[in-house]
């Protein structure tokens, strides 16, 4: 009997190596679900709301004393979940330390910062990137900014801004893709993607989309005011970008600071909850922003426990800056305001971002002093910098062909942005390193060698009024130097300078801080003072190139009228000398396109293309007509329409060939184009379609952007362009917000903007 029970025990040792083997392996999913299950069974109440509090620390942290401060223990105590704003790889370092090191449970905290178009090597302002319509480039734009913030230990970007902005009086148009939901989201998709990654390696941060919901309509384009308009226009509209980016996978969103439908943003349920997650399916977490709950106090909605709970019950996970969370919520709890199911949900979902992060495993993995040597800054970044920036620029204006310049004779450069280092970045370049900018001087001087002569004058400072210019330029920006002498004396000295020149390069427009948060205008003119510059150069009867600096559309019909040449460079970045001289010189063959109409005066504000008829619409090519929709002293047209931007070379589009004039539901139809570019240069156009809604259950707009392609051709070359339509092209959200296609008739459009087009008609039938 005892020989089998060697036997007996081999049987059981195989069972139960064959059941372990059965066993399933934990999902990724369930590892983390374990992880933070166990976590939070160790935290206290005051340990969870202490991961909702997100404070700014630029200043408070430093190696020294970093023991001492305030912010330093809130830390140790668990009270702060993650931190803003610090720039520094040592004082990320010290804080995470703070928090792994000197905190009860070790957790780890995030690091945030204001990236928005770049770090060190900083590329155009969103607005000069979206006139790219190149997604490549986008991405590449947010790719290399990843890599640079998180080599100095930042791991989340509060970008990028989403927001469809319709008036260019709102300083944060700037920060924006423009006016249109479909390219916006096209946008929104290609930047999360760039940001995030995988979100595996160590130089793949979180993305945080902002500014939920509707910021880019506030009331008379003015900072923080309401946006009020119906849901259909919502859903139809606004939404979009920031549902795209939703679905791209973005770890984060923003609250707006604006109200909607009477209540702020931060505030509303219907926003945060039953829109963002139940509809969009949303499962990552939602900051405000700076300040947005005790905000809502101002707005009239209670005092700092009564708007704290309302952000909670909103939706809201991270309240920046505040401290609503910090100094209410438990009192809240206890007087059964908010419950603690939603003060843990909000705390695993901030949690659960800092495990996907790779946070748990290595609260360091940001902290690696050898990337921020090697991947900052770097030749390779800066020259994609300027090869996306050369891109982004918008010929509005060549008659005769002045450019490309050549590189021979005298060039005078005038304008107060000819050499001014510190205003090339544009708003928000909160990592730039102001003194390393490239000059357009120092960019024509790069290019010209000794070829040409470069005389330069200054000819105006910004504006006239030095309390008003202080206000403009010097909030963010104290590098700026006025010049002392009067107006007459400055123009008088590039005069000087005309005389003695062949060719005249006027810099002017804009210096960074004219736009972005907190900077709305009444005006949005070149200022009195340049454009008196401006008129006296002309007069000359030299040739002159305006080259504009601009964060917004601006109303330039004087400009238009009399200027020969206009170059829109936005704000380039870092490399905007040397971009602007390889587009002045024909390097580079401008193919930047106009994502905002330009007015032809401020009066037409808001101005866009994908407007509604009215039941008087005026007729096509009219100026005016009495007991129609129209204005007694300006025509309804566009300065510049959307889509808008010359080239150096011709582009010429044949008729459009329709595989079919019938779509069927399930189905698709192409529409085919031939694009010859027809003149001297290679160059690159951005081919684009739209869309008519003929008839529908409510009205429909008159054009709607439903594809673009960028596409390059040798001088001569012809290629076929072919674009796809399906039913879901089609698709809109009706008066019951059923996202439905209707049957009917429509109308196709291709072109180089959205005034300049070929057309076609389609019917869909179900």
């Amino acid at each position: 009997m005892k020989r089998f029970i060697p036997l007996l025990f081999l049987i059981a040792s195989v069972t139960h190596t064959f059941a372990q083997q059965k066993k399933p392996i934990p999902t990724p999913q369930q590892k983390m679900d374990a992880f933070i299950n166990n976590l939070m069974s160790k935290m206290t109440i005051d340990e969870k709301i202490g991961q909702l509090n997100l404070p700014v620390a630029s200043g408070d942290i430093t190696t020294g004393q970093a023991n001492s401060s305030d912010i330093s223990k809130k830390i140790k105590a668990g009270q702060v979940g993650g931190l803003f704003n610090i720039k520094g790889i040592d004082k990320i370092k010290t804080a995470q330390q703070l928090a792994v090191e000197g905190s009860r449970l070790k957790i780890p905290l995030l690091f945030g910062m204001d990236v928005i178009h770049g770090y060190h090597t900083v590329f155009p302002i969103p607005l000069g990137l979206s006139a790219t319509w190149d997604m490549d480039a986008v991405k590449k734009s947010a790719r290399v900014a990843a890599i640079e913030a998180s080599a100095n230990g930042i791991n989340w970007t509060f970008s990028p801004m989403v927001d469809i902005a319709r008036d260019p009086r709102w300083g944060r148009v700037s920060e924006g893709s423009g006016e249109d939901p479909y390219l916006g989201s096209e946008i929104a998709k290609a930047m999360v993607t760039g940001y995030q990654g995988k979100l595996q390696a160590n130089n793949e941060i979180l993305a945080c989309v902002k500014h939920y919901a509707l910021y880019g309509a506030a009331e008379a384009g003015r900072d923080y005011n309401p946006a009020d308009m119906s849901r259909l226009k919502m859903y139809n509209e606004y939404f979009p970008p920031y549902k795209a980016a939703v679905e791209a996978g973005a770890a984060s969103i923003m609250a707006s600071f604006n109200e909607v439908e009477g209540i702020p943003a931060t505030g509303s349920k219907w926003l945060m909850t039953e829109v963002l997650r139940n509809q969009w399916g949303f499962k990552g977490f939602v900051v405000t922003d700076y300040t947005g709950i005790p905000e809502m106090i101002e707005h009239g909605m209670g005092d700092l426990q009564t708007v704290s709970a309302l952000a909670l019950n909103a939706g809201i996970d991270m309240d920046m800056v505040g401290e609503g969370f910090l100094l209410t919520l438990k009192k809240s709890l206890a007087e059964k305001k908010v419950t603690i199911a939603q003060i843990n949900n909000a705390c695993r979902l901030i949690l659960q971002a800092k495990y996907k992060l790779g946070l748990f495993a290595d609260p360091y993995k940001f902290c690696d002093i050898g990337r921020a040597e090697k991947e900052v800054f770097t030749p390779e970044n800066r020259q994609i910098a300027r090869e996306i920036a050369a891109e982004s620029f918008v010929l509005l204006k060549n008659k005769n062909n002045i450019l490309p310049l050549k590189k021979t004779g005298t060039i005078g450069l005038v304008g107060p942005l000819a050499d001014n280092t510190a205003n090339m970045f544009g708003t928000w370049s909160v990592a730039a390193l102001l003194d390393r900018s490239v000059t357009v001087l120092q960019g024509l001087k790069n290019a010209l060698g000794t070829n040409a002569e470069i005389l330069t004058a200054r000819g105006s400072n910004f504006l006239a009024d030095s309390v008003m210019e202080n206000r403009y330029v010097n909030i963010h920006n104290p590098t700026y130097k006025r010049d002392p002498r009067s107006e007459a004396e400055l123009i008088k000295e590039a005069l000087e300078v005309a005389e003695k020149s062949d060719v005249l390069v006027a810099v002017m427009g804009e210096g960074s801080e004219f736009s972005g948060e907190s900077s709305s205008v009444t005006s949005i003119e070149i200022p009195q003072t340049q454009r008196n510059l401006l008129k006296a150069l002309a007069k000359t009867g030299k040739p002159v190139v305006l080259v504009l600096f601009t964060g917004r559309p601006l109303a330039l019909k004087w400009e238009e009228e009399n200027i020969p040449a206009i170059l829109n460079v936005w704000f380039p970045g870092s490399e905007a000398g040397n971009a602007i001289a390889d587009v002045l010189f024909g390097k580079v063959n401008p193919s930047g396109k106009l994502t905002a109409t330009f007015p032809q005066n401020i009066g037409q504000i808001p101005l866009y293309y994908a407007h509604k008829n009215t039941g008087r619409p005026l007729a096509e090519g009219k100026w005016f007509a009495k007991f129609r929709s129209n204005y007694l002293d300006v025509s309804n047209d566009p300065l510049y329409p959307f889509g808008f931007g010359l080239s150096y070379t011709i582009f010429n589009f044949s008729d459009i060939k329709l595989s079919s004039s019938t779509l069927t539901s399930g189905k698709t139809i192409t529409a085919t184009v031939t694009l010859t570019n027809t003149g001297k240069y290679d160059g690159k156009e951005v081919v684009q379609l739209y869309i008519r809604d003929l008839v529908g259950s409510i009205t429909r707009p008159v054009k709607e952007l439903k594809g673009f392609k960028k596409v390059s051709l040798k001088a001569g070359e012809s290629k076929e362009i072919t674009f796809t339509i399906s039913e879901n092209d089609l698709k809109f959200y009706n008066s019951e917000l059923k996202f439905v296609s209707e049957p009917g008739d429509f109308k196709l459009f291709i072109g180089p903007n959205v005034r300049d087009v070929k057309e076609v008609n389609f019917k869909l039938i179900k």
